[in-house]
């Protein structure tokens, strides 16, 4: 899930504990947010910076809802909680470089606000970021 970090960053959501990810006008991204369950785990990206990044992990405490902030029907949010921030953040550019990830939509079509990442996608994710510290 993708941020900028001037309008929303991991920061702001340590802060809160629990916020509400709003302001998705994307259908596909809007469709990933209905797909999301209570207990799933989500990446939290900050995008529109020097250096777009995954820069830490957040789980899904409240499944897709009415988005307030949508001027017409139809806009969902889901409410997220703050995990983690991690400490040495993975770069896009180097998830670029990670061979198995070639496929992932993220490496695929990076504009997208919110994404699907599969088992074996996270594994790998996961395990390099745990790797660094």
């Amino acid at each position: 899930m993708k941020s900028e970090p001037d309008v929303f960053s991991i920061a702001h959501l340590r802060r809160k504990n629990v916020a509400g990810w709003d302001g998705v006008r994307n259908y596909q991204a809007r469709n990933n947010l209905k797909a999301m369950r209570v207990g799933d785990l989500a990446f939290f990206f900050h995008s529109s910076t020097k250096v777009p990044a995954i820069v830490g992990l957040m789980e899904i405490v409240r499944q897709a809802y009415p988005d307030t902030t949508a001027k017409e029907p139809g806009w969902v949010q889901v409410d997220v909680k703050f995990l983690e921030e991690f400490s040495s953040p993975l770069s896009l550019e180097e998830i670029k470089q990670i061979d198995a990830l070639g496929s992932m939509v993220l490496v695929r079509n990076s504009r997208l606000s919110v994404q699907p990442v599969t088992p074996s996608e996270w594994k790998v994710l996961i395990d390099r970021l745990r790797k660094r510290g």
